[in-house]
């Protein structure tokens, strides 16, 4: 089955600044990890929107039959290995709205805005609800 590669932009709204941030692979290999200043952090996930309106790609993970996610990998996870930190935020999107798929299959770029900070102030980590939902940017 064909698809459209189409992009989602995951904004860490508040990261932890000094600590690396990067898209985790299917393998767990973390790619481009960057590392957070002062400010937001985007990372782009390109993914395939099948003609079914699934995602997958090397970045999409499953859960059952619907549950559709990719992993934010944080410090020593997304290889900074002097990192006090070692996490990874779930990000779900089996949850976006068909209306903004069909958008990105026409070419728009998604966004989503996430918590930085876990309650004992390190990074965000485990399943990481939006602070701001999935928009058209």
């Amino acid at each position: 089955m064909a698809g459209t590669t189409i992009t989602l932009r995951l904004t860490i709204a508040d990261p932890v600044a000094g600590v690396a941030y990067s898209l985790q692979d299917k393998a767990n290999r973390p790619v481009e990890p960057r590392i957070a200043a002062e400010g937001p952090v985007s990372i782009d996930a390109p993914v395939t929107l099948s003609d079914d309106g699934r995602l997958t790609g090397s970045f999409v993970r499953r859960e059952g039959a619907t549950r559709r996610f990719v992993y934010v990998a944080i410090g020593t996870s997304a290889g900074q290995h002097a990192s006090e930190w070692s996490r990874r935020a779930k990000i779900d999107v089996h949850d976006i709205p068909a209306d903004l798929l069909a958008q990105a299959r026409q070419g728009e770029l998604l966004e989503v805005i996430l918590p930085g900070r876990a309650k004992d102030g390190g990074p965000a980590c485990a399943t990481v609800r939006p602070i701001q939902a999935w928009r058209v940017v």
